[in-house]
């Protein structure tokens, strides 16, 4: 048997063809894959990701010439200008998300398929792989590589920008990992450790038949309901719960933080241009302004979408999820839980202007001719993302179906 992690309901294993996909037949999430030499695919593409990933951070990533200077940043850069700003938590961030947890998405699996591949289980196999499952959001690089590309338009008309031998690497890592994702068949993996909880029970929620699903490995397990047990999967030693502790009032303090904090998101600058000692700050609603100004329509659409209709629809969401959940509402229950994946699955993309402001300040850092120096604003704004994005991470969509199981139980009593 396998639980939904969406929706809670049990199903039955099948097998399903090559390339093919199950699917919960209550709310739509994708249970399990099944991809043909999944086990060599995955380390070729994995192996592939590690070594692009090397090139990407050891070679020059973009190099600027203006007014008979020059200037050239590598990948780390991105993140050291912050530091030198005095935003060390804004450097950390950027760090971590461009560089270090990409690093250890890949570096784990490498860890993982290669001995598995050679036919033996390598040490510390579940913890590794519990890392991976938390890091693996926070891998950043296809929103690091938007923040690059606008970064690149809105210099052409003061600059020359010349791309290195490491962007274009980490384009091609960009196109791996998200190959590497696509193929990713977690049954390559788990089958090697064993256990099993059997076949007995075919239908309703696995909380209703007393048990646990396991969020990183899927491994249902027999335990109580009560979350104070504190159970632990068999097989890869994660802390089981039939529903994530405090939900609801942990989400609703971050949906409360973030909407505080973006207001002073886009009310102060997130970057000033000094050039020719001349200088202009700008905000977030601001540089899409000036994007307008210069004829860049798709981009500004671009950026005035991922910086602020996103955080704000996501908020919105979010306030709409926890208002039902709490009123126990019945109302489009499959819906709102795909409205809550794509909640989930965009979030992150706010992160641009954060990347953008990152890559400018690195780049253009030419003395009296010209600077671009990251402001306080950005440090509101990306906080606004961290928080927004561990918002939805909080909340437990499976929440929203127990109020269909409990208006079942009402009905057969």
């Amino acid at each position: 048997m396998v639980a939904c992690h969406e929706c809670d309901l049990l199903h039955e294993i099948c097998e399903v063809p090559h390339h093919g996909r199950a699917h919960c037949t209550r709310c739509g999430a994708e249970l399990y894959r099944h991809i043909p030499n999944g086990l060599d695919k995955m380390l070729a593409l994995q192996l592939a990701a590690l070594l692009l990933f090397l090139i990407a951070n050891l070679f020059p990533f973009l190099s600027l010439e203006f007014g008979g200077r020059g200037e050239q940043m590598l990948l780390a850069s991105a993140s050291f200008k912050f530091f030198s700003a005095g935003m060390e938590g804004l450097g950390v961030l950027v760090f971590l998300t461009s560089v270090l947890f990409p690093l250890m998405t890949i570096g784990g699996m490498v860890y993982i398929l290669l001995p598995i591949r050679l036919g033996y289980r390598p040490p510390w196999m579940s913890q590794v792989y519990r890392v991976v499952r938390v890091v693996a959001p926070w891998s950043l690089l296809g929103v690091f590589m938007l923040g690059v590309l606008v970064s690149f338009v809105k210099l052409l008309d003061m600059a020359t920008v010349i791309p290195g031998v490491a962007l274009y690497a980490f384009a091609a890592l960009l196109l791996v990992t998200t190959m590497a994702r696509y193929i990713h068949d977690e049954s390559v993996i788990w089958p090697l450790v064993g256990h099993d909880v059997g076949e007995r029970v075919l239908s309703g929620s696995a909380s209703e038949h007393g048990l646990l699903h396991c969020h990183i490995c899927g491994l249902l397990s027999e335990g109580p309901a009560e979350d104070e047990h504190h159970e632990h999967c068999q097989r890869c030693g994660s802390q089981l719960h039939s529903r994530k502790r405090e939900s609801v009032a942990r989400t609703w303090a971050l949906i409360a933080t973030a909407t505080i904090l973006f207001i002073p998101a886009n009310v102060y600058p997130v970057m000033t241009i000094t050039q020719l000692g001349s200088s202009d700050s700008s905000t977030i609603l601001g540089g899409v302004v000036k994007l307008i100004e210069s004829g860049m329509w798709p981009l500004a659409l671009l950026v005035f979408f991922a910086s602020i209709v996103v955080p704000g629809l996501k908020l919105i969401v979010l306030t709409l999820l926890l208002v039902t959940v709490q009123r126990g509402s019945l109302w489009r229950l499959r819906d709102r839980t795909t409205l809550y994946r794509l909640t989930e699955a965009v979030g992150s993309w706010s992160m641009v202007d954060v990347f953008l402001v990152a890559v400018l300040a690195a780049l253009v850092d030419l003395d009296a001719l010209s600077t671009i120096s990251p402001e306080v604003g950005v440090n509101f704004f990306a906080a606004v993302v961290v928080v927004t994005i561990v918002a939805a991470q909080s909340f437990d969509p499976r929440l929203i179906w127990d109020s269909d199981e409990r208006s079942g139980r009402k009905e057969l009593e």
